[in-house]
């Protein structure tokens, strides 16, 4: 055999077998009620989200020399960890490609921010960056709301004053369920969240008790009602409990473990 034929036959051995072991693209499924909560304290915070189909996340903030830090305390602030840089830019991006989704075709994007001190001197900073991403994310505009890709939702320390009064605003207030019977619009108040360990006994072992199932189905019916959505938080990492969240139509289930609540998710009922 000549040598052009021997090395176009190593050529395309070499070609075939880089084919046979590139692995077939993956179709993320996205999934509407999964939450990552701390995102910020994966690996690679939200890309790991997105990977495992996530629609929702949770980032920690606090206003350090006129920037949006990550983390949830000051000791793990690293400079460079900025909401903008780890959420806000990539989000936009995504979404810009995708058509106005954060998933191609896929429900909105929920991005959850904790404010954890300071809450109206970080809401002055918060709403100038969440402006300049207004083409993706959704806004109220003199009382009129505009739809987008991403619906931010603030949480911890709320300036609850501050964001009601504002005119113009790229933000809801995460409520409590204290918020239930709340006349506010839902676009001001999209989401009810609170510690299930504040409302509940049961912690995913054995049947749940039926006072607490009736209880658990009436606070979501009744945030439903006026169109809210519902969380809660402290909640037992097990499917036992995830099923009852399921069943009972709670539409963002926390977790940590971002496979494990996937495989949980994709497996169950659509």
């Amino acid at each position: 055999m000549s040598r052009i034929c021997l090395f176009a036959v190593c050529f395309l051995c070499g070609v075939s077998s880089v084919t046979a072991a590139d692995p077939p693209s993956r179709v993320i499924r996205p999934l509407a009620r999964a939450h990552a909560h701390n995102d910020y304290r994966h690996d690679r915070p939200l890309l790991d989200a997105l990977d495992h189909g996530f629609c929702s996340v949770e980032a920690d903030i606090f206003l350090v020399g006129g920037e949006l830090l990550v983390g949830h305390g000051r000791s793990e602030l690293r400079k460079g960890r900025t909401l903008e840089k780890l959420y806000l830019k990539p989000l936009g991006e995504r979404a810009r490609k995708n058509g106005g989704r954060v998933f191609k075709d896929g429900p909105p994007f929920t991005l959850l921010v904790d404010i954890k001190s300071d809450g109206a001197a970080v809401y002055v900073v918060l709403d100038k960056l969440l402006e300049r991403y207004s083409d993706v994310i959704s806004g109220t505009i003199d009382g009129k709301h505009r739809a987008a890709a991403i619906n931010v939702i603030v949480s911890g320390d709320r300036p609850k004053a501050e964001i009601t009064a504002d005119k113009t605003r790229f933000c809801g207030i995460d409520g409590r369920l204290s918020d239930l019977d709340s006349k506010q619009p839902a676009d001001l108040l999209p989401l009810i969240s609170d510690r299930w360990t504040s409302h509940f006994k049961w912690r995913g072992q054995g049947p749940m008790p039926a006072a607490e199932k009736k209880k658990l189905h009436q606070i979501v019916e009744k945030a439903h009602a006026r169109g809210r959505r519902v969380r809660f938080w402290a909640t037992p990492e097990n499917p036992a409990l995830w099923k009852e969240l399921s069943a009972a139509g709670v539409d963002l289930i926390n977790t940590d473990r971002l496979a494990e609540l996937q495989k949980f998710l994709e497996q169950g009922p659509r």
